[in-house]
């Protein structure tokens, strides 16, 4: 990530449509714990559950924006301790501001912690009332669904369902074993046989010769992507494994900011870089980041399977007219509570998003579920 690149994009794009009027009255951050329906396993970790920053920003006449993170351990540098301090202090230090400046001040320092300044700078923007947020029209984008099976039988009961429920993208993930990563992809396009398309995804688990082995003797068919084999800051290894991949690569957690795009786009081999919400500090930042991803001659993809139903809100939203295949903002799917009074909709494959639709918090629910807070008020 490179900070001033960051901090330039947000503060260069801040849209000429927003309320420039708003004040900081009071800011609750809270620590939620949010239970999954089922285990949802990765290379480095299986979370039983999602444990989000929540930041609720008031501003005056009742106004409310809300913003959250998911700091993952093991897949970055970040902690949750330390994101929580770090966005506990950003908030002691814009309540009573002005919205604009409050975005400023986090944008200095949203080096410290990328995933706590997006979620309260993307507060601000809803209590702003961001045009990036506005629904014009109903919209339905497709979305990905991940197959957690491990066995045949249960692979094919599962894919199955989902075939059944209107997905037509599959997430695998493999980065523990090689030659058993390879036996149970074969297993699950036996089981698609074409019928919807598979993103392959190893989290940063595999080395460069495993990474190299992998993607070069992986079969093809329905396959659309190989995400992140190597460490995020190991280009070099991610470069080798493109060149000898069978599929084009997608790179996921090295992708921060546009140094980073222009980067991936340099390496032959890599068509896509998935961008999140959390890792570009704002909905402005995000959208130019979609944008110079198709640009540079690759595609993006879009969204945080870890995140909550309002982070996967604001990315679908930021969506609409900038991505062409299955969306990634699927965290809401896996979470046992929804946050929303009136729960995102999903149907046939699909999030959909009314025309108009601006979500309303269930603070019921949000208190069950919460398990820290900090309250800041305007002196």
């Amino acid at each position: 990530m490179n900070p001033n690149r960051k901090k330039d994009c947000i503060l260069g794009n801040r849209d000429p449509g927003r309320r420039t009027d708003v004040s900081v009255e009071s800011i609750v951050l809270r620590r939620v714990r949010l239970p999954l329906t089922v285990p949802y396993r990765l290379s480095y970790r299986t979370f039983e559950s999602f444990e989000p920053i929540i930041a609720e920003v008031h501003g005056p006449d009742g106004r409310v924006g809300w913003g959250d993170g998911h700091i993952s351990p093991g897949s970055s540098a970040e902690t949750r301790e330390g994101g929580w301090a770090i966005c506990r202090d950003m908030a002691s230090r814009i309540v009573g501001s002005q919205a604009d400046d409050a975005i400023g001040d986090i944008a200095e320092r949203i080096h410290m912690s990328k995933v706590a300044g997006s979620a309260l700078i993307t507060a601000l923007e809803m209590l702003e009332e961001a045009p990036l947020l506005n629904v014009p029209e109903d919209i339905r984008l497709p979305l990905l669904a991940p197959v957690n099976g491990l066995e045949a039988n249960e692979i094919e009961i599962e894919i199955e369902e989902k075939l059944a429920a209107g997905f037509r993208t599959f997430k695998v993930k493999v980065g523990k074993d090689v030659d058993a990563d390879l036996a149970r992809l074969a297993m699950i396009q036996k089981v698609v046989d074409d019928r919807a398309a598979l993103r392959i995804d190893a989290n940063r688990a595999y080395d460069q010769d495993q990474g190299c082995k992998f993607a070069s003797s992986l079969d093809p068919t329905g396959v659309e992507l190989f995400e992140q084999p190597c460490a995020a800051e190991d280009w070099d290894a991610n470069a080798a494994v493109a060149e000898t991949s069978n599929v084009a690569l997608m790179l996921d957690e090295p992708i921060c900011d546009l140094t980073d795009i222009e980067k991936a786009a340099t390496i032959k081999g890599v068509g896509f870089c998935k961008l999140k919400l959390k890792r570009f500090g704002s909905l402005a930042c995000l959208k130019q980041g979609l944008e110079c991803v198709r640009n540079l001659g690759m595609d993006p993809v879009l969204g945080d399977g870890l995140g909550s139903e309002i982070t996967n809100w604001m990315e679908a939203s930021v969506a609409q007219t900038l991505i062409r295949n299955a969306g990634e903002f699927n965290g809401f799917l896996k979470a046992s509570d929804r946050l929303f009074e009136t729960p995102l909709r999903f149907e046939d494959g699909d999030l959909i998003l009314p025309k108009g639709f601006v979500p309303r918090l269930d603070k019921q629910r949000l208190d069950r579920l919460t398990v820290e807070v900090a309250e800041f008020a305007a002196a």
